[in-house]
Parts: structure tokens; C-alpha cells; sequence
């Protein structure tokens, strides 16, 4: 599945064991358990465990909700623990099939909730399905590099270098690349 937190190599920091710290640490600090945490979120209690230990996979959307559960923000879920407490992240939050499809979270900033600038690339051939987003939450795409495909409900889209698209993300999405070459373009994600 595209929309999932994959495991880096060994000579880069682990972002699964950090999210399932940086959980594990909100959980307690708002002395929920687990079970409670997964009543809030919507989240079982059984992904709760595997994301604490750093065992499982999590799409991008379930942990927007367990952070909305939590009152904390997408970015300090997923920032290392060395990192500053500032608005520059730079994690790498999500790793395709292909070498070069990544996401980088670069940073956010203060919103109605919080804004994400994101850096993507996409290999060729690569997909990244998303399930719905949380009420009120946009994309805003610009494409650096190559064309990018959005599949929406409302039909599919490609979108050239230099060309841009927004849309909204309550409903499941899909950026793909069909054509040759890498695609990369910022993603900006703002409520």
C-alpha cells in the first residue's frame, strides 16, 4: 500500500520507532491507555500496540487521527526526538516501491490547524493511494518535475511541471505516475 510509513535503511534513523515513542510519550502525558486512545482516534487498540513498538506500518490519515486524538499536531508526531522544537522537520514520512519515491515532510507552520509543506517524488509507474482526510483539510500541488496524475472522484488529472492543482482531501485520492522518468512536486496541506 502506498499511503504507509515504510521502515529506512539502517544508516538513517528508524521513523516508525520515533512515531511509536512520540505516541507512546502523548499517550501517557494525557494518561490515556491504549484502549482509550483507540475509543478517541477510531484507531484499535490492537495498531495502537504495533505502532508503540514500532512493529507496524501506519497510513499517513490513521495517524492524523490518533494525533487529533491527542490534541498535537501531524509534525510533532512524526518529528525525530533529537529535533529542535521548531517548525522544520525534514523527515522522511512515507518510502515507495521504487528508489526514488519518497515524501518529505519539510515543515508546518500554525493554520485553523496546521499547514504541512511537503517535497514528493514519485518513480515511475509508482502509486500513492490516500484514504479520506479529516474534514476541512486542502492539498495544494505544484509539479517540479515531469507530469503527475490526481485521481479524485471527480475523474483524474494530469498535472505538468510548472502547473499547479487544489483540491480538497475529504475524500480518498491518488497521485500517480504513469508517464516516464520521476515526478517530483510540493505538497502543501493545509486546514
Amino acid at each position: 500500500m502506498g499511503n504507509i510509513l515504510r521502515s529506512q535503511s539502517p544508516s538513517r534513523p528508524d521513523i516508525l520507532s520515533h512515531v511509536g515513542g512520540n505516541l507512546r510519550r502523548f499517550r501517557q502525558e494525557r494518561g490515556l491507555s491504549q484502549s482509550g486512545l483507540a475509543t478517541l482516534s477510531g484507531i484499535s487498540r490492537r495498531m495502537i500496540v504495533a505502532i508503540e513498538s514500532g512493529e507496524a506500518n501506519v497510513s499517513l490519515s490513521s495517524l492524523d487521527r490518533l494525533a487529533a486524538a491527542l490534541e498535537v499536531s501531524f509534525s510533532q508526531m512524526v518529528r525525530p526526538p533529537e529535533a529542535p522544537d521548531s517548525r522544520r522537520i525534514a523527515s522522511i514520512a512515507w518510502r515507495g516501491l521504487q528508489a526514488e519515491s519518497q515524501a518529505t515532510l519539510l515543515g508546518a507552520a500554525p493554520a485553523t490547524r496546521e499547514a504541512e509543506l511537503w517535497v514528493w517524488s514519485l518513480g515511475e509507474g509508482e502509486r500513492y493511494p490516500s484514504e479520506a482526510g479529516s474534514g476541512g483539510w486542502h492539498e495544494m500541488l505544484w509539479v517540479i518535475e515531469g507530469v503527475l496524475t490526481v485521481e479524485t472522484a471527480d475523474g483524474s488529472r494530469d498535472i505538468a511541471a510548472g502547473d499547479f492543482l487544489i483540491f480538497s482531501s475529504a475524500a480518498p485520492y491518488v497521485f500517480a505516475n504513469g508517464g516516464g522518468g520521476a515526478v517530483r512536486f510540493i505538497r502543501n496541506v493545509v486546514l
